[in-house]
């Protein structure tokens, strides 16, 4: 089963010329937004009512939902099951989702709201586009991308920073019927060279450089030394020039502004619902990176549903996501999401604390009137460490901002409960993935509003029929730990294959339960049909024969005054197979000895888990190693631990942690 239709020669110009586009420095007054029924589709009555419909009769409910949708051919049919377990939604449909994210908002007379606000504390930068400008930017690359060969079905490989460019190229390879795939800026050239080697790209678009921090860092040496490791050779590089270091080009190297200004605008080419948007990597156990595979029409309309039942985020309102485009939280929720609905969205490039402090958050909610906070568990808990008591939210008006949800990370109770305290809204813990594009457990607050459990996500979205199976595949009792899996057909907007890779697919999460799809986590359901996910399958560790969650040692370890943030491991051991160990970092100010602080936390796990939990070693350290999209490498920290020459993986946020860390984890460890 090919993963992409065929590619089409010809691509449709809009020859009337490019209208000026003239970007504001200032943040213009949103009109007052219209009623957010038109993005709540399938979002009416109480939760269980949406819930059923969504289950007992998916074709109605998902075609209703396709109706918050342009289509340029409108589907007739939402599911096609006839390659299962390869299922296809809205097959006869065909629609352009940068047409949907842009043009029909400017179309519907709204095209002075602004769509994206660009806010960069690291270049004291803040720019807004309104759907007008930022669509007339979108055309103009897109022409830009057309006059470089690029149409449908060829791939783009995006190579940015946290830049407005790096969204208005997503949606320029959408406009052209184009498949983009983003690469976090900064990655490392041998795992960008996979990427090439995978998706084939025809044009790499880049920029000169990216921000981390206070270090400029140049992105053209790395994108040159993954073009010589590649065997794929790109037959151009397009290179945004930014003002904080330039970059030399070289022969097949073309400058953005340089190709735009001699390009004639792109317009909107329809493509039929299952084509692919974007091929979006995540890591893969082999080495070799997973292509999950994203497709148009189920996306546009799982996410434009998504953002009024489950955000309540509707036109002319602001949602800010404090992520990066390299990941797929990025792509839902701070690009396509956002601007599917109409609503405006905040691009921020600088990080939770440190540019210039542990306030940034709560500058850019209450500068840009932001409504619904969206980013991970890590990020409060670095806000959290540097500022314990969340003074830094006294200097600026947040009674705008209703919800926070946060996602990427289990979600401790120390943390939900400090957040909650200290904003006085709901603060809701939500779960999903790469694969999944969009959330499968959160509390759809657009539809109704559950109460909240910590250490819970809530509840199954509608459209999700998730399920926890035990090792044989028989389903466990309420609050039964067990491997936590989606019943088939996944709804709209997951991952119907890997790019070029069916049989990897099937291997990596249909095999493991007949019918299921595997999430890789653990957990259980609640009798009130709450869902806990307590880790990964393979953080569940066996000591002595007892099966322990190292995320109930985990939230054990929160629950002390002084720790900001914590993992524990499961450790080879000679005697009882793995043993856990623990390591935390302490708020800012605490200043006790670490081994007092330590014992502390032993005698912890054992008072609230029991002398099972074995949990003998736990050690202070200044900082945990995590993934620039904040997740803990516990699975790399393991390795080093059990005496493995473990690499420092592509992702990492700061090398330096893992190399301070690696003696600590060295002596904690027991290898058999």
């Amino acid at each position: 089963m090919s993963a992409t239709g065929p590619p089409v020669s010809g691509i449709l110009l809009d020859h009337a010329g490019r209208h000026a586009v003239l970007v504001s420095d200032t943040v213009p007054q949103a009109a007052p937004p219209p009623s957010l029924e038109a993005t709540k589709e399938c979002a009416m009555g109480t939760y269980e009512d949406v819930f059923r419909s969504s289950t007992e009769d998916p074709e109605s409910f998902w075609l209703k939902a396709a109706e918050g949708i342009d289509w340029d051919v409108t589907p007739r049919r939402a599911l096609d099951s006839s390659g299962a377990p390869f299922y296809r939604w809205f097959p006869d449909g065909r629609l352009n989702v940068c047409f949907n994210a842009l043009d029909r908002h400017v179309e519907a007379g709204r095209g002075e709201q602004p769509a994206l606000i660009y806010d960069s504390p690291v270049t004291e930068t803040r720019r807004t586009y309104t759907y007008a400008q930022l669509r007339d930017e979108v055309a103009a690359f897109a022409g830009a991308l057309a006059q470089l060969g690029v149409g449908r079905g060829d791939r783009v490989v995006i190579y940015m920073p946290m830049v407005p460019e790096a969204a208005v190229a997503m949606l320029a390879c959408a406009r052209i019927g184009a498949v983009h795939s983003v690469v976090f800026g900064g990655f490392a050239p041998r795992e960008l060279a996979l990427r090439i080697d995978d998706a084939a790209p025809k044009v790499v678009v880049s920029a000169s450089c990216g921000i981390e921090g206070k270090r400029v860092i140049a992105y053209k040496p790395l994108l040159d030394q993954a073009i010589e490791l590649a065997v794929h050779k790109p037959e151009k590089s397009v290179i945004l020039q930014r003002s904080q270091e330039r970059a030399e080009l070289g022969p097949d190297d073309l400058d953005w502004g340089d190709l735009v200004a001699a390009a004639p605008p792109a317009d909107c080419v329809p493509v039929p619902a299952t084509d692919p948007l974007y091929i979006l990597y995540t890591s893969g156990t082999t080495g070799k990176p997973k292509g999950v595979v994203r497709d148009c029409g189920g996306y546009a309309v799982a996410l434009h549903w998504s953002m009024g039942a489950v955000y309540d985020v509707g036109p002319g309102e602001t949602m800010f996501t404090g992520s990066d485009v390299g990941w797929v939280v990025g792509h839902s929720y701070i690009v396509y999401g956002p601007l599917l609905a109409g609503a405006t969205t905040v691009l921020y490039e600088g990080k939770p604390v440190g540019t210039p402090d542990a306030g940034q958050f709560w500058r850019v909610a209450a500068e840009h009137r932001v409504k619904t906070m969206f980013t991970a568990p890590t990020a409060f808990r670095a806000i959290r460490k540097e500022d314990p008591k969340g003074t830094l939210t006294a200097g600026y008006d947040l009674t705008g901002l209703r919800h926070l949800f946060l996602a990427g990370e289990r979600l401790d109770p120390e943390t939900y409960h400090w957040a909650s305290d200290l904003l006085g809204i709901p603060v809701i813990d939500h779960w999903w993935q790469t694969e999944t594009g969009w959330p499968i457990v959160a509390n759809p607050v657009g539809i109704e509003a559950a109460p909240l459990k910590p250490g819970s996500p809530t509840r199954p979205l509608p459209g999700w029929d998730v399920r926890v199976l035990d090792a044989s595949g028989e389903p466990v009792p309420a609050g039964v730990d067990g491997a936590i899996v989606v019943r088939l057909p996944l709804p709209p907007g997951a991952l119907p294959t890997l790019w070029k890779d069916d049989d990897r697919y099937v291997a990596s999460y249909l095999s493991a339960y007949d019918g299921y799809y595997l999430t890789g986590d653990s957990g259980h359901i609640d009798a009130d049909g709450y869902v806990f996910v307590m880790g990964r399958t393979d953080d569940v560790i066996n000591v002595a024969g007892h099966r322990l969650s190292t995320g109930s040692m985990e939230e054990a370890l929160a629950a002390h005054p002084d720790v900001a943030e914590c993992a524990v491991i499961g450790v080879a051991d000679a005697l009882k197979g793995q043993v856990p160990r623990g390591f935390v970092v302490l708020k800012a100010g605490i200043d006790r000895e670490p081994s007092e602080v330590e014992a502390e936390l032993v005698q912890l796990v054992r008072e609230r888990i029991g002398a099972v939990a074995s949990l003998k070693d736990v050690t202070v350290v200044a900082a945990l190693p995590k993934t620039r999209s904040g997740k803990i490498l516990r699975k790399t920290m393991r390795g080093i631990a059990d005496g493995h020459d473990e690499p420092i993986p592509s992702t990492v946020d700061d090398p330096g942690v893992i190399e301070a860390l690696r003696p600590v984890l060295r002596r904690a460890g027991h290898t058999p």
